[in-house]
């Protein structure tokens, strides 16, 4: 059967930028933007011993529909599919802000999910929609620095949100701006793709949700739950293998795979893959856990240690705005995303030197800019040096599944660090203590111990990913949307 026609330019690629630059904030603010409102949830619904399900189940969801509404979004448009994630999104939001029980919230949360995994990916498939690879920095900066503002705004957000309001309007206050999303990719993306009825696979689609499930929930519960070494984990383990085994089988005989198995065979195309990953492994393993270390170790307050991530934000939006303009110009970003890696690596490496040697919190600023600085490199250029190693027909496929492995590898970065924070720790110091900041000053000493190799491993992974981009090689980037990437 022969490729669908690419879609024609849209006439108004500014809305979209505006629109896919919205969804994204959108979906990187509800990542975090609950967490402050946690425990004004827990006083008002109860079911305080599930309440880490209100963010498990939203990432669950999230994660497992990455790949599918990429690849889905080749075969029926861009235009379309965003429709049904922002209503899938929006319709969760509002449910969710009317929740009565604990139980309830945890079930909508899945939906709203279900709707930010699109969302996720759509933005970023969107630019490339509008812009031509040689484009795209510039603009996957702009989505970059979002994604990083929201991030840490997050948690500020939610905190005033359910302080001048209720938690609840931390989901209400999705609807109008969901609303808005809608009609900017409505007005501005003209979506003219040549349709082509084509099957959904449907084991593949119940495959990939099971074996990411499974992963996930070992990840979430490993070491908390049950011991990494007991009859649950290892039962886990042996269900992962065997649905990720079947669905392995599935789409390599699958005539309309959920996931293109075949854009591995691109060398390009599978080492950006792995970079990206394990970029996101890095970078999760320490900066989920880089406040702690200012809380329990050098005793700042929990707000000035939120803020002293505000550096990162500022480097990566600096690089990758003004980056992403330079790299426009020159028609190659490949120098730069090496730097840019690189500088990820060093900032990495100085955060373990700096907390080995007890140094203080100025020196982690520099640390936190410098990583900034290098991220706001890195991660754009490599989303248009992924993009722009694959054809134009397969664009969503490929967004998609470079979405999905960062968002695995990320909970993966987490898992290996809290594993690490866990063997030091050993649960005594909350079992001994009823008081917080008297249960972080008593363990000072462990989670010193711990966080120090959370940075170190972190930096040994994140120079693993630098040699392997060293073999991607420095690909001219396209002048047109629509040019096929041939390797």
């Amino acid at each position: 059967m022969p490729p669908a026609e690419p879609i024609a330019p849209p006439q108004r690629p500014r809305a979209v930028l505006a629109g896919a630059l919205l969804a994204m904030v959108l979906a990187a603010l509800d990542q975090n933007i609950v967490n402050t409102a946690l425990p004004r949830i827990a006083a008002d619904l109860g079911g305080l011993a599930h309440l880490s399900w209100v963010v498990t189940t939203f990432m669950l969801t999230a994660t497992v529909t990455t790949s599918l509404y990429g690849r889905l979004s080749d075969i029926h448009g861009r235009r379309r599919l965003f429709f049904v994630a922002v209503g899938v999104f929006v319709a969760g939001s509002l449910a969710c802000g009317l929740a009565q029980t604990m139980a309830q919230l945890i079930a909508l949360r899945a939906l709203q999910g279900l709707g930010a995994g699109g969302l996720l990916v759509l933005a970023q498939a969107a630019i490339g929609d509008v812009f031509s690879p040689r484009e795209r920095p510039r603009y996957q900066g702009w989505i970059t620095g979002a994604f990083a503002f929201a991030s840490v705004a997050g948690p500020l957000v939610g905190g005033g949100i359910t302080t001048l309001w209720s938690w609840r309007w931390v989901f209400f206050v999705n609807l109008p701006l969901g609303v808005l999303v809608l009609g900017l990719i409505a007005w501005g993306l003209d979506d003219r793709r040549a349709r082509v009825r084509r099957p959904l696979d449907l084991s593949g689609v119940l495959l990939l949700a099971g074996w990411t499930a499974t992963l996930l929930l070992l990840l979430a519960w490993g070491g908390t739950a049950f011991p990494w070494l007991s009859a649950q984990a290892i039962a886990c383990v042996a269900l992962f293998a065997v649905l990720f085994a079947a669905f392995v089988a599935r789409e390599r005989a699958a005539e309309e795979p959920v996931v293109r198995l075949g854009l591995l065979a691109n060398p390009t195309y599978a080492r950006g893959l792995f970079v990206g990953g394990m970029m996101t492994f890095a970078m999760m393993g320490s900066m989920v856990f880089l406040p702690l270390y200012f809380q329990a170790v050098l005793g700042i307050n929990p707000a000035a240690a939120g803020a002293m991530l505000l550096p990162q934000v500022a480097g990566m939006m600096l690089t990758a705005i003004v980056g992403g303009r330079i790299v426009s110009r020159l028609g190659s970003g490949h120098r730069f995303l090496r730097i840019g890696v690189a500088l990820e690596v060093v900032a990495l490496a100085s955060l373990g030197a700096f907390a080995e040697a007890g140094a203080a919190a100025p020196a982690f600023l520099v640390s936190t800019f410098v990583l900034g600085l290098g991220m706001g490199m890195g991660m754009p250029n490599l989303t248009v040096a992924v993009q722009n190693a694959v054809p134009y027909r397969e664009l969503g496929a490929a967004t998609g599944m470079m979405t999905f492995v960062r968002s695995l590898c990320g909970a993966l970065g987490v898992a290996i660090s809290g594993a690490i924070l866990a063997r030091f720790l050993g649960g005594a110091a909350t079992a001994r203590h009823q008081d917080a900041a008297a249960a972080l000053a008593a363990a000072s000493g462990d989670y010193h111990a711990a966080l120090v190799w959370c940075f170190w491993v972190s930096a040994a992974v994140m120079a693993v990913a630098w040699v392997v981009l060293l073999g991607i090689p420095d690909r001219k980037l396209r002048d047109r949307v629509d040019d096929l990437a041939l390797d």
